[in-house]
């Protein structure tokens, strides 16, 4: 069994270390975290706002990982969203239970810091391009695609977060999503 994941100067295969993971292959998560743990960090203090927490909460994360790498589903999006996917419910979780409200900005800076923590270079043109994309759009229509397709939250979720009714919470989502197609082509 190697004990390396393909990895080029701009891409690495987290289907593959997730693979080695699910194989019980302890490199594959020592790649992971090393490719990652930074950014997760980030993502994981600012949702629950204390660096110890944010710690404990990465750990967690991982440990997860480990036992559910064979779970994740490539049908159901990409392994790099699973795992930050997973990292970002146990923030949650745990900012719940200590009583943290977690609003939809600290969410969106949650990922501006996840984007900007890699010190050893800039981010892909991929990810820029999104960036720049989403910080054009209407800051409604923003909030609610990352609430909807980076948080995981139900349409009905959102729309109680922001006092708002579904059905615009839904049209500022397709309207969202029509103009990030529209700008990212």
């Amino acid at each position: 069994m190697p004990e390396t994941i393909p990895l080029t100067a701009d891409a690495f295969d987290y289907e593959a270390a997730l693979e080695a993971c699910a194989r019980g292959e302890r490199f594959a998560l020592n790649a992971l975290y090393q490719r990652e743990a930074r950014w997760l960090l980030g993502v994981a203090q600012r949702i629950v706002g204390d660096r110890d927490h944010a710690h404990d909460v990465l750990q967690d994360a991982f440990l997860q990982i480990w036992q559910k790498a064979a779970s994740y589903q490539r049908s159901l999006g990409s392994a790099r969203g699973w795992i930050y996917t997973v990292v970002r419910h146990r923030a949650l979780d745990l900012a719940r239970r200590s009583g943290r409200e977690v609003s939809i900005g600290d969410d969106l800076e949650a990922l501006s810091d996840a984007r900007q923590a890699d010190e050893h270079g800039p981010a892909g043109p991929d990810t820029t391009a999104l960036d720049r994309c989403l910080d054009a759009l209407d800051e409604r229509k923003r909030d609610c695609i990352v609430c909807a397709f980076v948080e995981g939250y139900t349409h009905e979720q959102i729309a109680t977060k922001l006092s708002t009714p579904v059905g615009t919470v839904k049209s500022w989502i397709r309207r969202g999503l029509l103009a990030l197609k529209e700008c990212l082509s």
